[in-house]
């Protein structure tokens, strides 16, 4: 990574030394019910005391939409940014007016710092369960909890400030607003939180697990301890 962490190139192995989440996530999003209780839980996490529980997912989506378009016209008026539309072109960056251009740079920040975090609890970016179909479905979906409080408003603060050079200048505003680390802290434990059932209670390093899970998948449902022969004597040839 570069630029403190919003910029995201490529990882390595995950800092988790077990497939738990990983597990969790790809069991969660194979069945349609668990599925659908995450991505029912990720829209609830955007309108906390509100009863969502009875709304299809035509109508979150639809919910989601006007809470957005609000904090578009909202942040408009406070920074006094002419607002119109989202407009963008992922091919052509510059096309798009300076609010469009500073949201584009901010996002990238944010997908950068939340794909980061996934990898290194070792869940995969692709298995989204909002968004679907796309090597970074998961990373959407967990980088739209956060922009309405961190990227939405540093686009506009940047355009509001008559910055000579967007992109440059919203990357470094995102990099000082999460630069003490609890948009960090706070993503890894929305995952945890979403993907494991029962609820996780420990801290973020305890669920990392600090050793080797290594086994051997068995049929019966358990596993079975890994390192070792399992071949009978009279299978041996001496």
């Amino acid at each position: 990574m570069g630029e403190r962490g919003v910029r995201y190139y490529a990882h390595g192995r995950s800092l988790a030394s077990s497939s738990r989440l990983l597990v969790a996530q790809a069991a969660a999003v194979s069945h349609r019910d668990r599925r659908l209780a995450v991505a029912r839980a990720m829209y609830a996490m955007r309108f906390p005391g509100e009863d969502t529980a009875n709304l299809t997912m035509q109508q979150l989506r639809g919910k989601e939409g006007a809470r957005v378009r609000r904090m578009y016209r909202e942040h408009s008026a406070r920074t006094g940014v002419a607002w119109s539309h989202r407009n963008y072109d992922r091919t052509d960056f510059t096309s798009g007016d300076r609010i469009n251009q500073a949201l584009s740079a901010a996002h990238a920040c944010l997908y950068g710092i939340v794909h980061a975090v996934i990898v290194a609890l070792g869940a995969a970016p692709g298995l989204g369960f909002v968004h679907t179909g796309h090597e970074r479905a998961f990373m959407y979906d967990i980088a739209d909890l956060y922009k309405a409080e961190v990227t939405i408003p540093v686009a506009f603060d940047a355009v509001a400030n008559r910055s000579t050079d967007i992109p440059a200048d919203t990357r470094r505003a995102v990099r000082d607003h999460v630069y003490d680390g609890a948009i960090l802290t706070r993503c890894a434990r929305d995952i945890r939180s979403l993907l494991l059932q029962p609820q996780p209670s420990g801290t973020i390093d305890d669920d990392l697990d600090d050793h080797d899970s290594l086994g051997l998948w068995d049929d019966n449902g358990l596993e079975v301890a890994a390192g070792r022969n399992y071949a009978d004597i009279d299978d041996i040839d001496f």
